[in-house]
This record gives structure tokens, sequence and C-alpha cells, in this order.
């Protein structure tokens, strides 16, 4: 089931494997023994990947309960407090600037409970079980989910003193993302309004891009809450910020009984309650 399980959540054999340090041809072994224990086919394979038949589905619900529960047991809980393992999943950037030391704080103060924290741009699928809760920059448009909007997201440019000082709106010199991630909003942005800029510098996420910035090498289009947090930096009026966009933290329907997940989403909640102004 354990196998299974790696292999619904990853979409393949080899990241299953990987996931659980064991070889490919043992993971396929194990799903082949599983399916045939059931009589039923619980995955299929197509070019994008293993996707969940309808049985798989049952047995995807039914395997995550058992390993919940497992972990519970292992971790215990005698006095009653939620206990076991909960993933979330948040983009790069708001994980590593914000969330990493609040969730962390959480774990701290509930020491039944652990806390899986996994960064990725690309939407997760929460019906895949590949996190318990997930949090998105704009308006999600998943099924059978439960969406709490934590707050909005907005932008300014940062940079230190002398790189404020320092622009020139003929030639003006940017931190920003990098090829692969030059579709996101705020990289079509610069490129939109500053066509001609020069980009000193280039990294994959927005946190990565202020530390670069505390350089003075150039300006970085930066969410307040990464640009206010920074000491060495400051705003710079240099033109007009995309529009605040609004951040959501999702479970899954079925999950809101859950002591776990459901003591997590309040904790989070309330985090971005008090960061609010950071934010804004």
């Amino acid at each position: 089931m354990r196998v299974f399980l790696a292999v619904a959540r990853h979409g393949s054999l080899s990241a299953a494997a990987r996931a659980l340090s064991v070889n490919h041809a043992t993971i396929a072994r194990r799903l082949h023994s599983l399916e045939a224990d059931l009589d039923e086919k619980l995955l299929e394979r197509r070019p994008e990947g293993y996707v969940l038949t309808a049985a798989g589905g049952y047995a995807l619900e039914a395997a995550s309960e058992m390993e919940r529960a497992a972990d519970t047991l292992i971790r215990g809980a005698g006095d009653g407090a939620p206990a076991g393992l909960v993933r979330v999943n948040a983009p790069p950037a708001l994980a590593a600037a914000f969330l990493t030391a609040g969730l962390a704080g959480i774990a701290s103060r509930h020491t039944a409970l652990d806390i899986d924290l996994a960064t990725s741009l690309r939407s997760v699928s929460l019906e895949r079980h590949e996190a318990d809760i997930a949090i998105r920059v704009g308006r999600p448009e998943d099924g059978d989910i439960i969406a709490r909007q934590l707050g909005t997201i907005g932008y300014g440019y940062y940079g230190t003193e002398g790189a404020c000082g320092r622009w020139d709106a003929k030639a003006p010199v940017f931190i920003g993302f990098d090829e692969a991630d030059a579709h996101l909003p705020e990289a079509l942005w610069l490129s939109r309004h500053f066509p001609r800029a020069r980009l000193a510098f280039r990294a994959s996420n927005q946190h990565a891009q202020a530390i670069a910035a505390r350089s003075g090498v150039g300006i970085a289009l930066l969410p307040h809450y990464i640009g206010r947090a920074e000491p060495s930096l400051r705003p710079c009026a240099i033109g007009p910020a995309p529009a605040p966009r609004d951040v959501y933290l999702l479970t899954r329907r079925r999950d809101r009984h859950s002591p776990a997940i459901r003591l997590v989403v309040e904790e989070v909640l309330g985090l971005f309650a008090a960061a609010r102004t950071l934010f804004e």
C-alpha cells in the first residue's frame, strides 16, 4: 500500500522508487502484486505518467487513511492532541521567506504533529494526495475542495539606497527571473513595462532575488512581504507595480474532520492574519 501511495502521488515508478529508496523493479513488482491481490486495476500507464482508475481512486482514499492512522500510532498522542504528518505545499518564495518559520513554530508547539513543507511553482494535486494543504496565489479552480482566502499580496520595487539612487529610466538595471521562469506574471510585467531593461542577476524565486538585491546589483520587483522584511532594502518609486494578487489555502473537503489538518489550517490562517500589514 505504501508503494501504491507513492506511485499515485508522484505519477511514475521511478519517482516512487526515489521517494521510497528502492529500485524501479521493486516498485513495479509490488504494485503488480497489490493489483493481483485486489483483483483490480488501480493505475493506468499513459504518456504523461500513471493515472488512477476509478478503483484506484477508492484505494487511494483508503490507503491514505491507513497511512494517517499508522502515522498517528507510531508517534502517539495519548493526550488526544492532533498527531501525525500533514503535507503542505506552497510557492518557493512564500515558503522560504514566510511559511518555513511559521510552520516550524507550529510543529514545535504541537509535539505529536509532523509537518512536511514542499515547494513547487506547479499546482500540486490534492486529489492525488500529493499534499493535504495547498497554498496558491490566484483564484483556485479545483473541484471538491475548500478554499479560504488568506489575504492579498501586494508588490513593489525594492533596492538598496544606492541602487534606488542610481535609477536610470533609459537604461534600468533589474534583478529578475531566470529564463525557465520568464512566463511568470512578475517577469512578464517587467518585460512589458521595461522592455529595454538589463537583468543583471536572475534567479528562480523572489526570495533569492531579494538576497541578490542586498548587494546593490539592481532593483527587484518583489512581494511586499519579502521587500519589507529586508532591512537593507527600501522601496523605489520608479513606476507602477502589478496589481495585488489573492492567496488561498486549499484543503480536500473530506479532510475537514481531520484534527491534524484542521489544526494546521487554523494556525496558518492565524499566521497570515497577524502579518496582514506585511503583505498588503
